[in-house]
C-alpha cells in the first residue's frame, strides 16, 4: 500500500514538472520609438532594450541597393504583443518583424505608399496601435496592416 502511494506521488510531481509554466498579461512594448544608426557593416544596436541585427536585406529589400544602408538610420518600436515595426526615411513600407530562434522573420511588409517615399517617418505607441507619422500623413498600424479608422 505505501508502494503504491509512494508511486501515485511521485507520478504527480514527475506530471506537474512536465507541465508548460505560462506567464499571462506580458506587456512587451516600448514606450517610444528608437532611431538607431546603421553601420558600416550593415549592423544596427540598440542598447536600451538589447537588440542587435544586420539590416542589409532589409535595405536591399526596399531600395534593391545593395548599399542602401550605407550612412541610413533605423526607426524601430515594438508593440505589445512583441513585434518589431521597422521603417527608414524615404522607405515606401514598413516592415513587422518576429523573432525567432535568433533570426528577426519578417511577419509582414504593409505598404503605406505605392508611389511617394516617407520623408521622415516617427513612430507612437498608440494602443492597440502603432501610430505611424510621415510628412502630414498619419496612419495607425496592427501587425497585420493598417488599421481601419473607427467611426
Amino acid at each position: 500500500m505505501k508502494l503504491i502511494k509512494f508511486v501515485v506521488v511521485l507520478l504527480s510531481v514527475f506530471i506537474a514538472a512536465c507541465a508548460s509554466l505560462v506567464l499571462q498579461s506580458a506587456d512587451f512594448a516600448w514606450p517610444v520609438e528608437s532611431v538607431v544608426k546603421v553601420d558600416n557593416d550593415g549592423n544596427v544596436q540598440e542598447d536600451r532594450y538589447s537588440i542587435t541585427f544586420n539590416a542589409k536585406e532589409l535595405f536591399l529589400e526596399e531600395t534593391e541597393d545593395s548599399l542602401g544602408y550605407k550612412n541610413k538610420d533605423l526607426r524601430l518600436i515594438r508593440d505589445s504583443k512583441g513585434y518589431y515595426f521597422i521603417v527608414a526615411n524615404n522607405f515606401k513600407n514598413v516592415y513587422v518583424f518576429t523573432t525567432d530562434d535568433a533570426t528577426m522573420k519578417l511577419k509582414n511588409k504593409i505598404e503605406v505608399s505605392d508611389t511617394l517615399k516617407m520623408e521622415n517617418p516617427a513612430f507612437n505607441q498608440r494602443p492597440p496601435y502603432i501610430e505611424l507619422k510621415y510628412g502630414s500623413n498619419q496612419v495607425n498600424l496592427t501587425c497585420d496592416g493598417i488599421a481601419e479608422e473607427e467611426e
